[in-house]
């Protein structure tokens, strides 16, 4: 067979991911106030990009303005007519297209690709003065919450003189978790790390389970309540062995606890009742690691007339400038090549991040109104009337693909007045109605319908999955029992047989 070379035409369609339209995808992925660390590092990167405080531009006296509007007109000219600073960058290539209608038309949703400072004392209050110097502003004074550590430190010479045993029971201290406990402490390891003897460590450890509060420096739960009962001189023989089989109290089993601690029913109700009243994590009250709160993307507020009033959140949307002025008087001073390219790199840069964040902000509007649209009944009337909702109907209802509905939803809250929820929240499955007729229903509001029936529980009236799938079908939802099973157990709500044990029980011993 011969082979020959020819010319041929073939017309063809595919979609090119720029860089640019690969990052746009990934800035509508992320939160607010990750965003804001994004733009941040842009800012210090970006020579041409500055942040929009919101503050109004300078006044400038009417020869300032002529000067202004001189230096503008000649940058340009100072090396060429490079740039157009009157006009948009040239984009022959569409590397600013950051629409996100037609991204990845076939892309799998992005749900399913991937997934305090401590003071040095007691307590610390700062204090910091105005520009001026002259007025105090009271938010200026800061109280840090005093943390476990700093408690227990504090103590630590009140109970060991020695320096060597204070040297071992700071140690202690740093070695304890934010709940009062040494978790998996072997004191032959932490001697030998010290290079002190065992016996000394035992001895200085044994002092620091008399400070306050009780049940510190605890090693098992069983430790902590032994120390805080001793604390109150209630520690004997029979607490002690009742202490060694809390495993059959968390079973219920209190026949056979009765046998092995070896006393009347009675007198084991009473032990119960008095160790409900302990506190099994006794170093939460103290000051710990601060959490990041959660901060919504997203604010809705009712309007006076009944509807809905939907607005990004302002104070963590970060907002950027591109600064001409800047480029004008770079620009004027010529420069080379190279460097006349790396301004137009960072010229398009901005342009292009303006114009996201921009864009972002419309999508991100554009699906939190359909939300709020489609899910009213439960703004207005709660979760039990929350309707079942996928991410198609919301991206055919805004002429979107639903892998864009996705990553809007991806990591961003809702701040509604019935609280905050992650805008994921409003997507749930449907349950058919017990009517062929009727409407589906949630299962979020199905989840809430179960848990309103066993809230409301007798220890006589304690309901079965099975009582529950017919009181279910009786109000018109068709629900299977595995279904309920599941949903409980999600819930973390134990079994009927479990929950018959334990109401009974809090009924002969009490709440607590």
């Amino acid at each position: 067979m011969a082979l020959s070379t020819k010319l041929e035409l073939r017309q063809g369609q595919q979609l090119v991911m720029t860089p640019q339209l690969q990052q746009a995808i990934r800035l509508l992925q992320l939160s607010n106030m990750d965003l804001a660390q994004y733009v941040e590092s842009e800012l210090e990167r970006n020579p041409l990009l500055e942040a929009d405080d919101g503050a109004e531009a300078p006044v400038r006296t009417e020869v300032e303005q002529a000067e202004f509007a001189k230096s503008e007109e000649a940058a340009p000219a100072a090396d060429g007519d490079w740039v157009d600073l009157d006009k948009p960058v040239a984009d022959p290539e569409g590397t600013f297209d950051t629409e996100y209608e037609n991204v990845y038309p076939e892309s799998v949703p992005s749900d399913q690709m991937n997934g305090a400072e401590q003071g040095s004392g007691w307590a610390s209050l700062r204090q910091r003065g105005t520009a001026s110097g002259d007025d105090v502003n009271i938010e200026a004074f800061l109280a840090n919450d005093v943390s476990l550590r700093e408690y227990l430190s504090a103590q630590v010479p009140l109970v060991l003189k020695d320096p060597v045993e204070r040297l071992i029971g700071q140690h202690l201290v740093d070695l304890v978790d934010e709940a009062g406990y040494l978790p998996g402490a072997d004191l032959a390891v932490i001697a030998e790390r010290l290079g002190a003897p065992q016996e000394v460590v035992e001895k200085v450890l044994a002092a620091l389970q008399t400070l306050d509060p009780p049940g510190v420096f605890a090693r098992s739960l069983a430790e902590c309540l032994a120390l805080q009962l001793k604390e109150q001189n209630r520690f004997d023989p029979i607490v002690a062995r009742f202490l060694e089989n809390l495993h059959l109290l968390a079973g219920h089993n209190l026949p056979a606890l009765r046998k092995v601690v070896g006393c009347e029913m009675d007198e084991l109700l009473e032990i119960v009742a008095e160790i409900k009243k302990l506190n099994p994590k006794p170093g939460l009250k103290f000051g710990s690691v601060q959490m990041q709160p959660v901060v919504p993307d997203v604010l809705v507020r009712g309007a006076p007339d009944g509807t809905w009033i939907i607005e990004l959140n302002s104070e963590t949307l970060p907002r950027v400038l591109v600064n001409r002025t800047y480029l004008a008087t770079v620009a004027k001073g010529g420069g080379s090549a190279a460097d006349r390219n790396y301004l137009l790199e960072c010229l398009q840069t901005a342009n292009w991040l303006v114009k996201s964040l921009d864009q972002r902000a419309r999508t991100i509007m554009r699906v939190a109104e359909e939300i709020v649209r489609q899910q009213d009944a439960f703004f207005t009337h709660g979760v039990q009337y929350l309707r079942p909702l996928n991410l198609r109907t919301v991206a055919d209802a805004i002429s979107m693909h639903e892998s864009t509905v996705s990553r809007v939803t991806s990591n961003k809250y809702m701040a509604t007045p019935r609280g905050i929820f992650e805008m994921k929240y409003f997507f749930t499955s449907a349950i058919a109605s017990a009517d062929m007729e009727g409407e589906s229903h949630s299962s979020e509001a199905v989840r809430h319908r179960i848990k309103q029936m066993i809230d409301g529980e007798t220890p006589a009236s304690v309901l079965s999955d099975d009582k529950i799938v017919e009181k279910l079908k009786s109000d018109g939802i068709d629900i299977a029992r595995r279904t309920v099973a599941k949903y409980r157990e999600a819930m973390r709500i134990p079994s009927s047989v479990q929950r018959r044990r334990d109401k009974r029980l809090i009924e002969r011993v009490g709440p607590g």
